[in-house]
């Protein structure tokens, strides 16, 4: 038991032993670490500090860098404005020099001046005193001239302006008896010329263009199709062409009455095309012609290509291709337009060659000769002025623009051509008679009817019709009410009253009609 005893105290104290050297040993070790923990503290705060002299170093060299920097530029600055600075004070100096020699310019300048002035003064008071002097001895010559002649300056004058007068008129009756007497030597010649040239102006004779045409039918009873229930077919097609259409007791004919031949044209294919497909009504109707006057304006183009082609001539505007198209449906003094162009371009170039000049220039100044006489609009000035602009306009010569313009003597010939085309127009052209001239003037009054018309508001369409005894105006049904149709007829007819000469009595019909269309889909 006591063994057991001391063994268990000696066990006791060996672990007191153990754990006191186990003590003492953690407390070396943590002796040793913290030695080592201040030699590293130690030797990173040398570190930290040769660094932070390193960086220290270096911020110093760049600001002492940026500030001979700014230095510099400081310096730089300063130079540039004391460069200025001395920049303006030498043009100051310099101006400053220029004004001081210039005030002493000027001042001899005033020197001199004044000396002048002094001179001229001097002199006009001598004149002034020559003058008076002159003039005295001018009165001592009349006194002396009135008691020599026992006259006064007043009765010398009156007798010699007498004389005068007389000696005048003595002047004046011989021109006037020498220039009778040239006029009788040459009036016998100036007669044969005028003679010869009204031979000229109406040696070729051609048929009057009539104001109507007749548009044949198989038979009679499509005049009743033409017509329509209570007339509304004729009145379209009226409405439409503005062509009256004359149905009376001609067997298988109708009539087709304006003064205008393309309208005329226009109706009378319309016509056709109508008749032939058999559906004839107001739709239909203003269909056709919509497309007939497309077709029209193609063969005016067409044919005004066929007629340059023919006659040889290149180079010519399209412009003025479609005015020699348009000649085809246009008469002058009842001789139709394109033949009679025609006719003069070939007369043209055999003269032209004749006299060895250009023919082919003489044929592109016959063949355009009256084309201001086929305006698209109405104008006041003269076919031979206007043709001759249109000419210039789209690029034609010099000499070809004189010699349509030169052709009725409205301008001055300056070329050999001029007088060609004037001679060769009128050896084709049938000029002015009796019956032409009264069917220009009838074409002409029915222009400036429908023209009035046209001058109202909210008018459409014009046109005169049964030789120009009634004028039919439509109107627009949106601008114009019933009681403004009827306002309006009034005052179309007092200006047609007031404005023109016409014979007999003009009936104004004003025409206003509503339509209501719907599409059924």
């Amino acid at each position: 038991m006591e063994s057991i005893i001391t063994i268990i105290i000696a066990g006791i104290a060996g672990i007191g032993v153990g754990f006191l050297i186990a003590k003492l040993l953690e407390r070396n070790r943590a002796s040793h670490m913290l030695k080592t923990a201040r030699k590293s503290a130690a030797s990173i705060i040398k570190e930290a500090n040769v660094e932070a002299e390193s960086i220290k170093k270096d911020k110093i060299l760049q600001a002492k860098e940026k500030f001979l920097e700014l230095k510099a530029e400081h310096e730089k600055v300063i130079m540039n404005r004391d460069k200025k600075i001395s920049d303006s004070e030498k043009r100051t100096r310099d101006k400053e020099s220029q004004v001081s020699s210039e005030l002493s310019k000027n001042k001899k300048l005033n020197a001199a001046l004044e000396k002048k002035q002094s001179e001229y003064d001097e002199r006009i008071a001598v004149l002034d005193k020559r003058q008076q002097e002159v003039e005295r001895l001018h009165r001592s010559q009349i006194e002396q001239l009135e008691v020599i002649s026992s006259l006064s300056a007043e009765d010398a004058k009156s007798q010699l302006v007498e004389s005068l007068k007389e000696e005048a008129k003595t002047d004046a009756m011989a021109f006037v008896q020498t220039s009778l007497e040239e006029a009788k030597m040459t009036a016998q010649q100036e007669a044969k010329k005028i003679v010869i040239n009204a031979i000229q102006r109406i040696g070729t004779e051609e048929a009057i263009d009539n104001c109507v045409s007749v548009f044949n039918l198989e038979s009679d009873d499509v005049k009743g199709r033409i017509i329509g229930r209570e007339g509304r077919n004729i009145r379209a097609i009226e409405a439409a062409t503005g062509v009256e259409i004359i149905v009376d007791d001609t067997p298988e004919a109708i009539i087709l009455s304006c003064f205008d031949s393309v309208r005329r044209e226009i109706a009378r294919l319309s016509l056709h095309k109508l008749v032939t497909d058999g559906r004839i009504h107001p739709a239909r109707i203003e269909e056709v012609v919509r497309k007939t006057t497309k077709q029209i304006e193609e063969e005016i183009l067409e044919v005004g290509k066929r007629t340059v082609i023919d006659l040889g001539i290149h180079g010519l505007h399209p412009e003025l291709i479609k005015a020699v198209g348009r000649m085809r449906y246009r008469s002058s003094y009842g001789q139709n337009l394109l033949h009679h162009s025609r006719e003069v371009a070939r007369l043209c170039g055999v003269m032209a060659s004749e006299l060895g000049l250009n023919a082919k220039l003489a044929k592109r100044a016959g063949l355009l000769h009256d084309i201001g006489k086929v305006p698209e609009t109405e104008t006041e000035t003269p076919h031979a002025i206007l043709g001759m602009q249109w000419a210039e306009k789209y690029g034609e010569k010099p000499d070809v623009c004189n010699a349509i313009g030169a052709h009725h003597d409205e301008i001055e010939m300056n070329n050999l051509l001029s007088p060609i085309i004037q001679v060769c127009d009128a050896i084709s052209g049938a000029r002015p008679g009796a019956r032409r001239q009264v069917l220009d003037s009838y074409i002409q009054r029915l222009k400036d009817l429908e023209a009035i018309a046209f001058g109202f508001n909210g008018v459409n369409k014009a046109y005169a019709i049964q030789a120009g005894r009634e004028l039919r105006v439509i109107v627009e049904s949106e601008k114009v009410s019933d009681e403004k149709a009827s306002q309006l007829s009034f005052e179309i007819s007092q200006k047609i009253q007031t404005d023109m000469t016409y014979p007999g009595q003009v009936k104004v019909t004003v025409i206003r009609e509503t339509r209501a269309v719907n599409i059924a889909k």
